[in-house]
């Protein structure tokens, strides 16, 4: 009878293991959650990814465009060793910056970001967090308003009559018998809209009449070059940014030049910050209506938020708003 008994526990325990077993493999939980997940483009090379296949003749746009027809509107690709998700349909959009917000709020971590945006602490670059939190709260509410705007206007007002008396004075000097001048409009709207930012974020004015100094002329110049090095090394694509340990190679030498740009706006921003410290310890001008540079001065000096000091924060607020303006 005993022997009887341990037979049918035996087989019983075995009868349910093989059931668990079975549950563990074709786990239906397992099979919902990967049928929710968003397809992979098959293809990868190992290593590179689908990098091959964005550089192919046609421009990128298409390419992805062609992959949303075959795979649907949300599918994912292998950027090197990092993993990209690719959606092309305004209502998953809207979902994954509502419902998911925060998933997406961060940004990856860039080589240009790390060089040029001391460390991620630029704004729109910096990872989701206190920092980021703290940040974005201080630039909706008190720098991109639509009350500094207005406070500003005087600036945009005055920069646009400067410079179409300059423009005045330049056919004046220059017209020929035909009463005509060539003038280099996109040079002239270039500086108009460089002076009317820099005056705004910094209260700076590099171009136009009143810079007859040679130094004046080689700051502006030696400012102007580095913001674009910016821009155009913000848009660049390293290696390092799809394959992390081929870093140290720094094929195209991208890195180098963005240590370089970051150094020079660094030492251009820090004079800055230096000239406006010292402007408000004389009490300089105390009634004129405040730059950026000054609000950010008033509301972050001395504070340090999630480890980056006040000089961190002021800089490379200040940068992003000259850049993206």
């Amino acid at each position: 009878m005993d022997f009887i008994l341990n037979y049918l526990n035996v087989t019983a325990i075995g009868f349910v293991s093989l059931i668990l077993f079975c549950l563990f493999l074709y786990n239906p939980l397992k099979l919902a959650q990967r049928k929710k997940e968003a397809p992979t483009v098959s293809g990868a090379w190992p290593i590179l990814g689908h990098l091959l296949l964005l550089s192919s003749s046609k421009a990128p746009h298409r390419v992805l465009g062609a992959l949303a027809d075959k795979y649907g509107p949300i599918f994912t690709i292998k950027l090197g060793a990092k993993k990209a998700l690719v959606i092309s349909n305004w209502e998953i959009a809207k979902e994954c910056f509502t419902t998911n917000d925060i998933v997406v709020s961060s940004r990856p971590r860039l080589v240009a970001a790390e060089n040029m945006g001391y460390n991620h602490a630029i704004l729109g670059f910096s990872p989701y967090g206190p920092y980021w939190r703290e940040l974005r709260k201080i630039t909706t509410l008190e720098i991109l308003t639509s009350r500094r705007v207005e406070q500003l206007q005087h600036v945009r007002v005055s920069e646009v009559q400067s410079s179409i008396k300059e423009l005045f004075d330049v056919w004046r000097s220059k017209k020929n018998e035909s009463g005509y001048a060539l003038v280099d409009l996109k040079q002239w709207f270039s500086r108009l809209t460089f002076n009317m930012v820099l005056r705004m974020v910094v209260g700076k004015r590099y171009f136009g009449a009143t810079t007859v100094d040679d130094d004046d002329v080689e700051k502006a110049q030696r400012c102007v070059n580095a913001i674009k090095d910016f821009m155009r090394l913000f848009g660049v694509f390293p290696v390092a940014d799809a394959i992390p340990y081929l870093r140290c190679f720094d094929f195209g030498g991208h890195e180098k030049a963005m240590k370089e740009t970051a150094k020079d706006l660094d030492s251009i921003i820090s004079e800055w910050l230096e000239e406006h410290r010292q402007n408000r310890a004389l009490d300089e001008n105390v009634d004129r209506v405040q730059d950026f540079m000054d609000v950010m001065i008033s509301l972050l000096d001395g504070k340090t938020i999630d480890g980056i000091d006040a000089d961190t924060m002021i800089k490379s607020t200040v940068l992003v708003c000259i850049c993206s303006c």
